[in-house]
């Protein structure tokens, strides 16, 4: 198990879980019925795609983290450059044959997110603009990825992917100064980034007449999200940063749960709120950033 943990903190179990919670709130949105198991395929293609997106932010990252964060798995030497890369590789592979087996459509559009996670990995990384919007297109991809359990469904609400990247570029916005600390314009942006996409679920809860359901889980997610943002704000130095990144990256399973609350699938909202305790527990085992 010692020689298999490095392996594992590579794809950051913790975050994985939030992808899983992506493709039920698709699924959600897409108004999926839940009667069988045939997206099984889809929730094995999320954790491919995020094991080896993640798994590859280490792979380029790795020179960097040597200076910065010589604890991680590849710059401490438990996992060797040439493992890790193949690691990555093979797992992004996986999603992309998982979402094909299950239909063309759900393979193009893992092929995308498997693109658009090299590409934020090896060059929009650190730009200040591109890095958060490329991060948020491979998390609002998650979404459809989902959604096209029903291609009928998915094509009227595809837009709702939109919510998605403009949170995940709050996250990443702040992520950026998670080493050195930061700046408080950034972290305004990111909570004003953050108030959009909870008023959207609400509206669209409104709108299908499901407003009673969904406050409750958006009241939720406000309280974790904001609350360790705050308190970067009034200090915002590292420590600080990361704890509000990790509230965010965790939080995503709130979210999620708002959009199946927002569509009127209550069991499954708290069906994925209920892997929020796993991803606590795996996030006290392993990092989350």
């Amino acid at each position: 198990m010692s020689s298999l943990k490095p392996y594992l903190q590579l794809t950051r179990p913790a975050n994985l879980v939030t992808a899983i919670a992506d493709i039920l709130a698709g699924m959600a949105i897409a108004q999926f019925t839940f009667s069988d198991f045939s997206p099984a395929l889809l929730v094995l293609s999320t954790l491919g795609l995020y094991g080896g997106g993640v798994v590859m932010n280490d792979v380029f990252d790795a020179k960097l983290d040597s200076f910065e964060r010589p604890e991680r798995p590849i710059p401490s030497g438990k996992v060797s450059l040439q493992s890790a890369t193949m690691l990555g590789i093979s797992l992004l592979f996986l999603g992309i044959l998982a979402a094909a087996t299950f239909s063309f459509q759900s393979g193009m559009i893992a092929i995308i997110i498997a693109m658009l996670t090299v590409l934020y990995n090896r060059f929009a990384k650190y730009h200040v603009f591109f890095g958060p919007l490329t991060m948020g297109m491979c998390r609002g991809g998650n979404l459809i990825l989902g959604m096209s359990v029903l291609p009928e469904s998915f094509q009227n609400w595809i837009f709702i992917a939109v919510f998605p990247i403009m949170y995940i570029g709050a996250i990443t916005l702040i992520s950026q100064d998670e080493v050195h600390g930061g700046k408080k314009r950034t972290l305004y942006i990111a909570a004003l980034l953050y108030i959009i996409v909870l008023a959207a679920q609400l509206t669209i809860a409104g709108q299908q007449a499901n407003l009673l359901f969904t406050i409750p889980f958006v009241l939720l997610h406000a309280w974790l999200i904001f609350r360790p943002l705050w308190n970067a704000v009034q200090n915002p130095v590292g420590p600080l940063i990361g704890k509000a990144v990790k509230a965010g990256v965790i939080s995503l399973i709130v979210m999620n749960a708002s959009w199946c609350a927002a569509f009127g699938l209550l069991p499954v909202a708290l069906a994925v709120l209920a892997l929020l305790p796993l991803s606590l527990f795996l996030a006290k085992a392993f990092a989350v950033t």
